[in-house]
């Protein structure tokens, strides 16, 4: 009974010991390069979104990691949202058209291109093998560089590549959804792939007589160093 008790003893002395010098999880900071493609489209409020339209993301991705399986995650990204409506009378095509008063729909390519500041939360599962799941979910806070549009009417082109930048707002705001995997590759370097919803939910539209809205669906790619 005595060298069961003295075993017993030295078992818990030694995982006491090996918990109180067992080095601590370093959470840290990642930092990360992206290049992604984006699908995007525009919602007026009065019309028609008109098809889908190729983009373009890339820039810089940044985790700080406060938790084991949780980080609070931004970057800086270069990201173009394209899109199409069809509008009825839009301000100034339809004075320009010689427009009588009737209905006259256009269509209308918005190429839009913005600083992208995402402001999120990204919560991670523990790692299988070499791949960790994550999702995501925050605030996206985008500010106008460029702006530019392709106008039809009638099935002809009116106006083509023409600058709106004066007409578009500086900011837009956006509600980010996501997930994805990463991979480890050696060390601290790891491959991210996933998608992204950014559901715009701020006016595009300088013109107090319309509103639209866009949105795009990123497909997330990038490294972590």
């Amino acid at each position: 009974m005595k060298k069961i008790f003295t075993g017993l003893l030295l078992c818990m002395l030694t995982g006491s010991a090996f918990a109180q010098y067992r080095p601590e999880p370093n959470y840290g900071f990642r930092l990360g390069l992206t290049a992604s493609p984006t699908i995007g489209w525009a919602k007026p409020e009065t019309g028609t979104s008109n098809g889908i339209n190729l983009g373009f993301s890339y820039g810089l991705l940044a985790d700080f990691n406060f938790a084991e399986n949780y980080s609070f995650s931004t970057g800086l990204t270069i990201t173009t949202i394209n899109g199409k409506t069809t509008e009825l009378n839009p301000s100034p095509y339809y004075a320009e058209s010689g427009g009588t008063g009737t209905a006259t729909p256009f269509d209308l390519k918005y190429m839009l291109q913005y600083v992208e500041i995402p402001l999120t939360v990204k919560l991670k599962t523990d790692k299988i093998g070499l791949m960790r799941w994550y999702g995501q979910f925050g605030l996206s806070n985008d500010f106008n560089i460029g702006a530019r549009q392709d106008v039809q009417l009638d099935g002809r082109s009116f106006r083509k590549d023409i600058s709106i930048k004066k007409d578009i707002n500086f900011y837009r705001a956006g509600l980010i959804i996501g997930g994805g995997v990463e991979y480890d590759i050696a060390g601290s370097t790891s491959l991210m792939a996933g998608l992204t919803f950014n559901n715009g939910f701020t006016d595009i539209s300088d013109d107090k007589n319309r509103s639209v809205r866009n949105h795009y669906i990123g497909i997330s790619l990038g490294v972590f160093f």
